[in-house]
């Protein structure tokens, strides 16, 4: 499980007449991911989402709030080799060593992680069947499409078989059939216990995969609950309404016309 408790990220950012001006980028979020469970988070752009991930996943420090993360059994992990190895991150910033194969990327990665050149290679095989890499897993990484090359960015996060997700935007821009590898995956590490944190732009896919969903809009969370409760809420009959009417009613809040 991965909880946060009053996430706040503040930025500063020179607006004209090189005035400095502090802003919240993430403004005091508790949200909680458990076990088994996908949870999506959704939000316009420049909402504070990939912020959130960032500081979920370790790769950002908060400016205030904390982060906790539990292990299958409960136990609160506090030290940061082991917090590292409990979590795959994935966002469109991803970088992988093109001039290395698929193949030969998860066997150096088997080496940083300090697995045996035996476990390596069983867990490669592994994914390669899961997700369907066999085509092409001995390609140079350069040579390979968008959405092979997402695959195999998903395969450096399964190699270590985290049990934390935290997948930013995994299927922007990609085809049906790579699309739906990644999201058969997800559904498949949920089943197995893992926790899910999923961002997307595409609200019939977060309908569909996701257990429960957090709307952020600038920085603060403005609704939470899973797809149905949140259609019944806003009185829609699909996600893509619920989102625009959840904006717009926050945006009509904000702006004073309520």
């Amino acid at each position: 499980m991965i909880q946060a408790k009053n996430l706040t990220k503040t930025f500063t950012r020179t607006e004209k007449k090189k005035k400095r001006v502090s802003f919240r980028a993430v403004d005091d979020i508790s949200i909680e991911a458990c076990d088994g469970e996908i949870l999506g988070v959704l939000g316009p752009n420049g909402a504070g989402k990939t912020t959130l991930l960032r500081m979920l996943g370790k790769l950002m420090r908060p400016t205030g709030g904390t982060v906790t993360i539990t292990d299958a059994a409960g136990r609160e992990l506090t030290q940061e080799v082991e917090i590292k190895q409990s979590i795959g991150y994935l966002s469109g910033n991803t970088k992988l060593y093109k001039r290395f194969s698929a193949r030969e990327m998860l066997s150096m990665l088997g080496e940083i992680y300090g697995m045996t050149r035996q476990e390596t290679e069983e867990r490669i095989a592994r994914i390669i069947d899961i997700l369907n890499l066999g085509a092409f897993v001995d390609n140079r990484i350069e040579r390979l499409s968008t959405g092979q090359t997402q695959r195999v960015s998903i395969a450096r996060c399964l190699l270590h078989s985290p049990q934390v997700y935290i997948f930013d935007e995994p299927t922007l821009g990609l085809d049906i059939i790579s699309s739906r590898s990644i999201i058969d995956f997800m559904k498949q590490e949920k089943e197995n216990g893992k926790t899910v944190l999923y961002s997307t732009h595409y609200m019939e896919e977060a309908e569909f995969l996701c257990d429960r969903i957090v709307m952020i809009y600038q920085g603060r969370v403005v609704a939470k609950g899973s797809p149905d409760e949140l259609k019944e809420q806003t009185r829609t009959t699909n996600l893509r309404e619920t989102f625009l009417k959840l904006i717009e009613d926050e945006a009509d809040i904000q702006g004073g016309k309520r």
